[in-house]
């Protein structure tokens, strides 16, 4: 495997990864209602390569094919992180999520779904609050977790 940084090409295959992977590895935690609101198959990619391309992003390939990302901003909001349906527990997220760290200086803080909250909590990240997001008029419940850095 190789973690790369990220470049425009990569999108359509990240948001597809992002598809599969919502609907797949969080189905044990979220409701089908749930899953379709959160990823409803129609991202933005103008908008997503705008984002990717503000903050340190970073793509993990193995095979020619993307098996996870991650982007993080300059001001340490660790804000999407996801591993391929078929490459989860393999050590790439944690991979990923050492790099984006390491991108930044500062706290950092993320809002991790039901699914991640126990790898971040195992990366040392406390959670500071559960809520309840909307998403497309649906509820979701996902928790606001911060690292704190010296």
């Amino acid at each position: 495997m190789i973690i790369r940084k990220y470049n425009s090409a990569d999108c359509a295959e990240m948001a597809q990864l992002f598809y599969n992977t919502v609907h797949t590895v969080n189905a044990r935690d979220y409701t089908q209602q749930q899953l379709n609101a959160w990823a409803t198959g129609k991202v933005d990619l103008v908008q997503w390569n705008e984002s990717f391309c503000r903050h340190f992003t970073f793509v993990a390939v193995m095979y020619n094919k993307i098996v996870g990302f991650g982007d993080i901003d300059n001001i340490g909001y660790l804000d999407r992180l996801y591993v391929h349906k078929d490459y989860q527990r393999q050590g790439i997220g944690s991979e990923l999520c050492e790099m984006l760290e390491k991108a930044v200086q500062g706290n950092i803080v993320t809002h991790a779904s039901i699914t991640a909250k126990a790898f971040f909590e195992s990366r040392g990240y406390s959670v500071i609050k559960q809520q309840t997001v909307v998403k497309n008029d649906v509820q979701l419940t996902n928790f606001v977790m911060t690292k704190k850095r010296v």
